[in-house]
């Protein structure tokens, strides 16, 4: 009798196992979508500069976003992604921006001035439009990604400051800003560290800002790490 007691007690055992794993299973979501929320830190680059031009301390940037993933094969691992964000670049430099005579002026900080601060920042609305491809699967949440694509951008906030020992110059206005931006992206990684490239397409400034016979141009690289979340 007792064997037929420990019969219905595994039998039992064995058949709640049996319901949790169909509980699991059936949670799975098949549907599943990935890396929807963004976040970045970069070093920013300019490129294109005058001969004169040069970066000094550090430039930096911060991007955070949201990205719609749209899977376009049955497994799910590849897909397009379009979305929205917000970037914060700065660029510590020697190109000083000034008020001139007929408008913003564009100088070149000659060595043995003392600075404390010469750089221009700017906030900018992102789209981003990605092609997708990675090792996923619906349990598994730690997998190679490529992403590449092009990013759309509206600089919607720019500020130049200028700084030494008895002088503040801030400028706001500045008409030669490109304010629409776009260029090439690039991530890719595994799990949660992912490395990020922005190389944009056009210049920071029009041909309308000029250095002596020299247009200021500008063309802003970023190169960092980017986290995704579902």
């Amino acid at each position: 009798m007792k064997y037929f007691f420990l019969f219905l007690i595994l039998n039992s055992f064995v058949t709640l196992l049996a319901q949790d794993e169909k509980v699991v299973i059936h949670d799975i979501d098949s549907l599943y979508r990935e890396d929807q929320f963004y976040v970045g830190v970069s070093f920013n680059l300019l490129g294109d500069k005058p001969s004169n031009i040069s970066q000094s301390g550090f430039s930096g940037g911060l991007q955070v976003g949201f990205i719609r993933d749209m899977p376009i094969n049955k497994a799910r691992n590849k897909a397009i992604g379009v979305g929205v964000g917000l970037a914060i670049d700065s660029f510590n430099q020697n190109l000083f921006i000034g008020d001139g005579e007929e408008g913003v002026a564009y100088e070149f900080i000659t060595p043995g001035i003392n600075e404390d601060i010469n750089r221009f920042s700017y906030y900018s609305l992102d789209f981003p439009i990605e092609y997708r491809w990675r090792t996923s699967t619906p349990t598994d949440y730690s997998f190679w990604r490529i992403h590449a694509g092009v990013r759309l951008g509206y600089i919607f906030s720019f500020k130049s400051t200028f700084e030494d020992a008895g002088n503040t110059i801030v400028i706001r206005d500045v008409p030669e800003l490109n304010a629409f931006q776009y260029g090439l992206t690039l991530s890719f990684g595994y799990g949660a560290f992912n490395f990020q490239a922005y190389y944009g397409l056009n210049t920071l400034f029009n041909e309308d800002a000029i250095i002596g016979d020299e247009t200021v141009d500008l063309q802003v690289l970023r190169l960092g790490v980017q986290f995704f979340f579902l």
